[in-house]
């Protein structure tokens, strides 16, 4: 089999044309690999890879020893994934010739769903190409927390935790809190939580930024419209592999009662622990475990990710990378709309698109609006798009 690149057909079906033979798309009609999947320099990579892992003094720097393996495992599957793609291609070709020959319709309409299912693996991985991250693969810290409007603002911080929550669900992921300030009225102040499972901060990082809506307040007697911001942080969930200094002399530790759920026992105790990075003016807090123990773990953990993404903030900005500028969480900063009244509709203002039914928007169906943005980001079109409302 060679491994040169291959054309799938997307566009149009092969269907029978009036003179029962089947006609193909046109190359103009087929999108191409080529570009994406470079199969060749991937193998070439994991031989090479081989090679240096067989050196004696391979394992002498453990975290690029690693590092290297990290990469080996990500090329051999990217290929090995190329490469059923191709085979079941191979396959959908000598099905089409079948049915050409036979002018079996049975045999066609097997052809055509072999060819959709082949569509639908390259699409996939061009999406896990756009997933080329350092940190890509990784689990997830995310941090909510409401901004400007009052009462409603807390409220939407907590639908916007329970959008990520029903999103990690249907992923298949594991969710995980770690901190929950409860406002005083209704919804949260704040929230921080882990999203455990392959590429969830390479999804999550596109959700980093403030949100908006814009509802008829239903906190408000007069039931007047109301705006309200909640910004959402993104962070990778860090492995031991990646080293960041962090000194005890710099951190001040405070132990406190939870206030949250938890029942007795964590208002008896001061589980709860809050971490000063002095340095930095960085603060995380932990209070969802009864052990203190485990709620010092998880704080480090915020920690960490924090302090190594302000560590990639500044680089950033050096290059002079303008989203390495930190926005108020209030009105003009948003990076996607969600209007309930007068109309319904959510806006990502990044790419411009939009989807009518806001509310599996918020149930959380927001795979569309991630891929947008990794397309923009990987300099494909992804501007203009609207996702019509389901039936």
């Amino acid at each position: 089999m060679a491994d040169s690149l291959f054309s799938v057909y997307t566009r149009t079906q092969w269907k029978p044309n009036p003179s029962g033979s089947v006609s193909r798309p046109s190359e103009q009609s087929s999108i191409r690999s080529e570009g994406v999947f470079d199969v060749a320099a991937a193998l070439e990579r994991v031989a090479e890879i081989d090679q240096l892992a067989g050196v004696p003094d391979f394992w002498n720097d453990q975290q690029k020893a690693q590092a290297l393996l990290k990469e080996q495992a990500q090329k051999r599957d990217g290929a090995d994934a190329w490469q059923k793609q191709r085979a079941a291609l191979d396959d959908a070709a000598v099905m089409l010739e079948l049915a050409e020959e036979a002018r079996d319709e049975a045999s066609l309409h097997e052809a055509e769903q072999m060819v959709a299912s082949v569509s639908d693996g390259i699409d996939k991985l061009k999406f896990a190409k756009m997933l080329s991250g350092e940190n890509d693969r990784a689990g997830a810290l995310l941090s909510i927390n409401a901004g400007a409007g009052g009462v409603d603002a807390q409220d939407w911080a907590e639908m916007l935790l329970r959008m990520y929550t029903r999103w990690a669900e249907r992923k298949g992921y594991k969710l995980d809190l770690i901190d929950y300030q409860p406002g005083e009225e209704a919804g949260i102040k704040s929230a921080s939580f882990t999203v455990e499972g392959d590429w969830a901060f390479g999804y999550l990082k596109a959700e980093n930024g403030v949100h908006r809506l814009v509802r008829i307040s239903p906190f408000d007697a007069n039931a007047r419209r109301q705006t309200s911001f909640a910004a959402v942080f993104v962070y990778p969930d860090l492995d031991e592999t990646i080293k960041i200094e962090i000194r005890e002399e710099d951190i001040e530790v405070q132990t406190f009662r939870s206030g949250g759920a938890g029942g007795q026992h964590v208002n008896k105790t001061e589980s709860a622990v809050r971490f000063i990075h002095r340095p930095s003016g960085i603060v995380v807090a932990c209070q969802t475990e009864r052990s203190q123990h485990k709620n010092r773990s998880s704080a480090m953990k915020m920690l960490r990710a924090k302090l190594y993404e302000k560590e990639e903030q500044e680089k950033a900005a050096k290059m002079g990378d303008v989203h390495a500028q930190k926005k108020a969480i209030e009105w003009g900063s948003q990076i996607r709309s969600y209007v309930l009244a007068p109309y319904r509709l959510v806006n990502d203002h990044r790419t411009e698109l939009k989807a009518s039914n806001v509310d599996a928007v918020l149930d959380g169906d927001i795979d569309s609006f991630i891929q947008a943005f990794l397309l923009q980001d990987q300099g494909e079109d992804g501007h203009g798009m609207e996702i019509p409302s389901k039936a």
